[in-house]
């Protein structure tokens, strides 16, 4: 089991910068798929980056592309997440996952075929 602790969360205003930290330990595999992953009060949980353990390609959904970016450092076994111009829509709970084989990060199924998640970590945007 892969254990992910997420954290970098806060309040912040529109337009700011937030960078989030997930960090991971209890990997057994080469081959991951690690995520970040939003879920907003009332909302279903949605994909918002993921980057293969394999070769370090990243990947984005449209909504996101552009200002999020996933990046790992595998010294300090850490995966972060870097948002830029931050929006109230981006309000939610932000968690980090991990799942057998990379080519979850561009699977349809993404959410569920994650195997491990952490606790989540707060983001807020105010207007």
């Amino acid at each position: 089991e892969v254990q992910l602790q997420a954290s970098g969360g806060g309040l912040v205003q529109a337009g700011d910068s937030l960078r989030l930290s997930c960090t991971v330990s209890g990997f057994f595999f080469d081959n991951y798929a690690i995520g970040w992953f939003r879920q907003a009060p009332g909302k279903e949980r949605e994909w918002m980056a993921c980057i293969s353990t394999v070769d370090g390609s990243t990947y984005y959904p449209d909504s996101v592309k552009g200002r999020f970016t996933i990046s790992n450092d595998s010294s300090k076994n850490t995966v972060y997440l870097q948002m830029n111009s931050l929006k109230p829509e981006d309000t939610a709970v932000y968690y980090c996952a991990a799942g057998i084989g990379a080519h979850l990060c561009y699977s349809d199924y993404i959410v569920q075929g994650m195997d491990d998640w952490g606790k989540g970590t707060q983001v807020t945007v105010s207007s």
